[in-house]
């Protein structure tokens, strides 16, 4: 077999390794196109945490500490009850971020390993509550950009969303920054975006929550015919394709009546998220009250 390939980057560390003064690594949780996650356990808190750190083979990349440790400053300076805590950063010998271990699934799990199609009620709630963390998120200057189901992390009812690399105050971005099948169309131009944009991310995760598929995918364009998932989460800082073309800018958005049948009140929110112009969606204000007001007692808030 003469193919060339790259070679394969350093292993993670090991259990016991210390990658910061008072963290011992219990075990390698996840590889990213740039980042290591570890189980580790905190002396000081006597309680596992999650340590991020960069991946040995591009720790040279100045850019790429930046945004390690930037989004570990925000989380740790944060209160939200549906944001990730952060716990500490450390800029050397390597930056490192330490952030509150979470219990429960992604929502990515949830939906297309476990195959649950969650109530209607339970739709709205954790659109309430993805609302509640950006409006936050919002308020702090920031736009989150990256709304997935695999940065949402479920327990017992309750969502915490998590992943800021991506976050940044309001403005223009480069084309394609985020994942592809999650990118509202301002965001696949690479116009200047706002709140708006992560109303869209809103939209597209609870569409994807309901119906088990995302309104637009890389191969078909419409979503349909893939197994779930498949092709859409990968690690995406910046438009990569040879040919990034994005479904999102050339059609609209198939109503999500479409896929399943829902009330119509949570079935017009969510589609009011996906709408081509920002302009014509609903601010977050807005859609968080028509969400709660599908739930029992019609609750302003899941705080």
């Amino acid at each position: 077999m003469t193919a060339t390939t790259r070679s394969a980057p350093p292993p993670p560390l090991a259990p016991g390794a210390r990658p910061a003064p008072g963290y011992e690594v219990l075990g390698h949780l996840v590889r990213t196109g740039w980042l290591d996650l570890y189980d580790a356990w905190s002396a000081e808190r006597a309680c596992r945490c999650v340590v991020k750190v960069l991946r040995p083979d591009r720790r040279g990349e100045g850019d790429l500490a930046e945004r390690l440790l930037r989004e570990g400053r925000w989380l740790c300076g944060f209160t939200h009850p549906h944001l990730v805590r952060g716990y500490e950063t450390f800029d050397a010998p390597e930056p490192v971020v330490v952030l509150e271990t979470l219990t429960g699934e992604t929502l990515a799990h949830l939906v297309h390993r476990l195959r649950r199609r969650p109530a209607a009620t339970d739709v709205a709630l954790l659109g309430v509550q993805l609302c509640s963390a950006v409006h936050y998120l919002h308020g702090q200057g920031l736009l989150h950009l990256d709304l997935k189901p695999s940065n949402v992390v479920v327990d017992r009812g309750r969502a915490k969303l998590l992943d800021l690399g991506l976050a940044q105050p309001p403005g223009p971005v480069p084309p394609g920054v985020g994942t592809f099948s999650y990118l509202a169309p301002e965001q696949a131009r690479g116009d200047s975006v706002t709140t708006a944009v992560d109303v869209w991310g809103i939209g597209v995760t609870l569409y994807e929550t309901a119906t088990g598929d995302v309104p637009f995918d890389r191969d078909t364009g419409q979503g349909e015919g893939q197994s779930p998932g498949a092709g859409r989460d990968q690690d995406r800082d910046r438009s990569q394709d040879l040919d990034p073309r994005y479904p999102q800018l050339e059609a609209v958005a198939p109503p999500v009546s479409a896929r399943r049948r829902l009330p119509p009140p949570l079935a017009a929110a969510v589609d009011g998220c996906l709408r081509p112009d920002p302009a014509d969606r609903p601010t977050v204000a807005r859609l968080a009250a028509a969400l709660a007001a599908l739930l029992p007692g019609h609750l302003p808030g899941t705080g």
